[in-house]
């Protein structure tokens, strides 16, 4: 599920990221199967430290198989919420950090995040959930629901 028969529209799609963890070709491409699509936190890291401190709960929004979350409680962070739409990611990302008690991991679809009560969270990184959302069929409907 890459190359030619990715369709930028179904990036808002659980059944595509599925597809795309689920293929050894598309899974993880960086360090050791896993990808970051920007940037990983050592380019971040200046930006991050001097806006969240280490003590804040962090919500990760879309975090894939990203080592942003892992390296980050490398550098002292101490509770990070994990989230993304596709199952398949959440489980790999679940078993490859069962013993960082500082990560979580759930599977939820960003636009109802109706289990987590207002200011559950005091910050949230979204590392590229956004930028799949815009490209989905349901633009306006889907940014809308996504900044609510």
């Amino acid at each position: 599920m890459g190359g030619a028969d990715c369709n930028s529209t179904d990036f808002g799609a659980a059944a595509y990221w599925d597809a795309r963890y689920s293929s050894p070709s598309t899974g993880g491409k960086g360090r050791d199967g896993f990808f970051d699509w920007y940037q990983a936190y050592p380019a971040l890291r200046p930006i991050i430290r001097a806006c969240v401190p280490t003590s804040t709960r962090v919500l990760m929004l879309g975090c894939g198989n990203s080592l942003l979350s892992e390296d980050m409680v490398k550098d002292g962070y101490e509770d990070i919420v994990n989230m993304d739409i596709s199952s398949v990611v959440i489980e790999q990302m679940k078993e490859k950090h069962m013993d960082i008690p500082q990560l979580t991991y759930m599977q939820m679809d960003v636009r109802d995040m109706s289990l987590f009560a207002d200011g559950s969270f005091d910050c949230v990184i979204d590392k590229g959930t956004l930028d799949a959302m815009m490209v989905s069929t349901v633009i306006q409907q889907n940014a809308f629901r996504f900044s609510d």
